[in-house]
């Protein structure tokens, strides 16, 4: 299994960078799209997340038209939309004017999490007290807007665009829930490892368990979201992964901040405690280091896993490093020679 050809993926958070602007980050984001083309990724998704100064990407269905406007062939999503802090009937819409537009290359990957703070969910949602409990049904009616024949949307109301239109729906999750309610409606399942990797193994027996085939699929397909951040050395893959060790120290602290510089020593910034929570817990599910390190921690997650395919981030300062390092992923991997 190890050896086998996998499929390819990038998540992009669309990093805004100290000193920079969420319009710089966008033409990153189209370059580094234009070239995972290119390179032969699956598909580029963007993430819905809000209040946070180093991340662009919070009106998702926006920069997913830009970047599938500037593209040609691969295909561009969410990963995912947020459901709980939208109206399912303008997702529909919205995702539905996506794929008249770009017809053919449009995910939906759906999360129940607010993906921001407590002050920005209250200015999202108004009702704090929702506990995702309700997604399921979100999610119906969502789908029945897609597919009347499902009975769940709001009765007399029609999606246009968005009606008849084949959308393939994924359910992202770092829990059980999303991935059990995956298994049971037969949709694909992505597991948040990048930043939540101890659930991953119990989540995807969870689904793999719980699976009914589907019009949307035969049998179960996981995808599984690792840091990856390769450079020639390992010593430079290193150094550059410390800013988004940085960037997880502002979250477990409170905190948010735009993306900083890689430093030499990340002892000089975080306590042992801290330390341990970053590079121990929440980015445990990476491979950072040389082409051979990389391929090395790839394979031996695609051994524990057995994932049908795997999305990539990489929270990496310097634009060129970052194209770097997903081009040097892609041919570790047996994507371009």
């Amino acid at each position: 299994m190890a050896d086998r050809k996998v499929k390819l993926s990038i998540l992009d958070l669309a990093p805004v960078l100290e000193g920079g602007t969420p319009a710089e980050s966008f033409r990153n984001t189209v370059d580094l799209a234009q070239h995972a083309e290119q390179w032969g990724y699956q598909r580029y998704w963007l993430a819905e997340h809000h209040n946070m100064q180093g991340v662009a990407s919070s009106a998702t269905s926006v920069i997913i038209g830009h970047v599938a406007a500037n593209t040609r062939t691969i295909r561009v999503g969410s990963g995912g939309i947020m459901l709980p802090n939208h109206a399912p009937l303008v997702i529909a819409e919205q995702f539905g004017t996506l794929e008249s537009l770009f017809p053919g290359r449009i995910d939906l990957g759906l999360g129940r999490a607010p993906g921001t703070d407590q002050p920005a969910t209250r200015a999202i949602r108004r009702n704090v007290y929702s506990d995702g409990s309700e997604f399921p049904e979100q999610l119906l009616e969502l789908r029945s807007y897609l597919n009347p024949a499902l009975g769940g949307a709001a009765p007399g109301v029609r999606a246009v665009p968005g009606e008849g239109l084949d959308i393939p729906i994924w359910l992202l999750g770092s829990s059980g829930f999303s991935a059990q309610l995956a298994g049971q409606l037969g949709l694909p399942f992505a597991f948040a490892s990048h930043f939540a990797p101890d659930y991953l193994l119990p989540a995807l027996e969870l689904y793999r368990s719980h699976f009914r085939p589907s019009s949307s699929l035969e049998k179960p397909y996981v995808m599984v979201a690792v840091n990856v951040i390769a450079a020639p050395t390992d010593d430079e893959a290193i150094w550059l992964a410390t800013s988004q060790e940085q960037q997880f120290l502002n979250v477990i602290r409170g905190r948010s901040g735009k993306l900083k510089p890689p430093v030499d020593n990340m002892d000089q910034l975080w306590s042992e405690q801290e330390k341990a929570v970053v590079r121990g817990n929440m980015l445990k599910c990476s491979a950072i280091g040389s082409p051979d390190t990389v391929r090395s921690k790839l394979s031996a997650i695609l051994e524990e896993t057995g994932a049908d395919e795997l999305i990539a981030t990489a929270q990496v300062y310097d634009h060129k490093a970052r194209l770097r390092s997903f081009e040097l992923l892609a041919k570790t991997m047996g994507q371009v020679h």
